[in-house]
């Protein structure tokens, strides 16, 4: 979740009850509520395209939004739940829950990596391999930070970025439980091949050759 809240525009939906949603979804909208906090439960409507845009983008029930209603504050919200048509696997209803600046909450963060010009590996021809572009942690609503920062600097190839290597915020933490790789410097796709083919010529089998060199031998005693 790189650089800021993403806002997310929805309209009051003034009616509820099935007829008012199927009202909605005839308008290319799809009906939702907003409820949490310490305010009534909000009725919304969302734009149809919108929502489908975000939602193939993936990771939309764990992504922090800027909520703008119409006639109301800004709120932060994470969908908690999307209804879909069992037969069309189209997008219904969706059930939001208004976050309060103490909740814990689980969102993906962006890892940026620095120090790339100055990295030995990189400049030695070695390839950078983002294993985990995005990391999962465990982050309080009101100090959600917009992007992790990962220093490659003094990274030679072979080396890996662990999570245990990069400064967290306060307070947050991964879902997982173990010292997870990041990224990590390779060798030049060259080199390895190179490699490769030593390691190859290492394996030849020393029993075969001594079987060849006892049959040459036969043979010229013959």
């Amino acid at each position: 979740m790189a650089g800021e809240i993403p806002d997310l525009h929805a309209q009051e939906r003034t009616g509820t009850g099935k007829g008012a949603a199927r009202a909605a979804r005839r308008a290319h909208l799809v009906p939702g509520i907003v409820f949490g906090g310490d305010a009534d439960p909000l009725p919304i409507n969302l734009p149809y395209h919108d929502l489908i845009k975000r939602l193939r983008a993936g990771r939309f029930k764990s992504t922090l939004f800027n909520l703008k209603v119409d006639g109301h504050e800004d709120v932060r919200v994470i969908c908690r739940d999307v209804q879909r048509d069992i037969v069309k696997d189209l997008p219904t209803h969706v059930d939001f829950m208004r976050l309060r600046r103490t909740t814990k909450i689980n969102l993906f963060i962006h890892v940026d990596f620095e120090g790339e010009e100055d990295c030995p590996g990189l400049r030695q021809g070695g390839v950078l391999t983002a294993v985990r572009p995005e990391v999962e942690l465990i982050v309080t609503a009101g100090d959600i930070p917009e992007r992790l920062v990962a220093d490659i600097s003094g990274m030679e190839i072979g080396d890996t970025l662990t999570i245990s290597q990069i400064t967290l915020p306060e307070g947050a933490k991964p879902t997982i439980d173990r010292d997870f790789v990041i990224a990590n410097i390779s060798a030049p796709s060259g080199l390895r091949a190179a490699d490769d083919e030593e390691e190859e010529e290492e394996e030849v089998d020393p029993e075969a050759t001594e079987v060849i060199e006892q049959n040459a031998e036969t043979v010229e005693e013959e």
